[in-house]
């Protein structure tokens, strides 16, 4: 019997892939958590085989939770499964400590196989991912535009693209708004975007605005 924890803040993706899962794994348990609070809690309140991690969670994002995660439980394999784009967060999220990406747009085809990978305590890589880890090995990998960005300024960005306000963000995320004020100002330092319009491009291009 396996433990997989699931976090996701939609309700309908931790359903899908607790369904996808529990059809090779029918004795698994499953736990759910919505947020990093959450998460945190799970994680300190019981041992998992594995855990699926969003990056676009509520509070604290997942980034962060995964900083967190394998500082307090490094023996948990962590499974990053997320909406935003492999060139943009798999790198970072492999720095990080996790033990694979995926995006959800494959989740249906590659749940499985990467469950199966990281659970026999290997790594779950595609091929272009492999190749762009190889560059960065050898000094190769050329920076992109968002790898300048913290996690929690990516996040901003993204939301700042959908149209949300200041009080907005500020209110999603459970922060100030001077403290989303303060991420904005460094998001526009790092990419010289000074227009919400320059900004919702610049997200688009990079598949950041979800």
């Amino acid at each position: 019997m396996i433990r997989v924890l699931i976090v996701d803040d939609h309700p309908i993706v931790r359903r899908g892939f607790k369904e996808i899962l529990a059809d090779e794994y029918p004795d698994a348990e499953f736990g759910e958590a919505a947020d990093s609070a959450a998460a945190l809690g799970a994680f300190q309140s019981q041992k998992w085989d594995l855990a699926l991690l969003d990056i676009n969670l509520p509070g604290p994002d997942g980034l962060a939770l995964l900083q967190q995660s394998r500082r307090l439980h490094p023996r948990t394999p962590v499974l990053v499964v997320s909406a935003y784009p492999e060139e943009e967060f798999a790198v970072r999220s492999f720095k990080l400590g996790a033990a694979g990406y995926l995006g959800k747009n494959q989740a249906s085809e590659e749940l499985v196989t990467a469950a199966k990978r990281i659970l026999s305590g290997g790594k779950y890589v595609t091929a272009s991912l492999a190749e762009r880890l190889a560059d960065e090995l050898s000094g190769d990998a050329r920076q992109t535009p968002t790898e300048k960005l913290s996690p929690r300024e990516l996040q901003v960005l993204g939301m700042v693209a959908l149209g949300r306000s200041i009080k907005e963000i500020a209110a999603a995320l459970s922060l100030s708004e001077k403290t989303i004020g303060t991420y904005r100002a460094r998001i526009t330092a790092k990419t010289g975007l000074t227009t919400n319009v320059a900004l919702t491009r610049f997200a688009i291009r990079h598949g950041l605005a979800m």
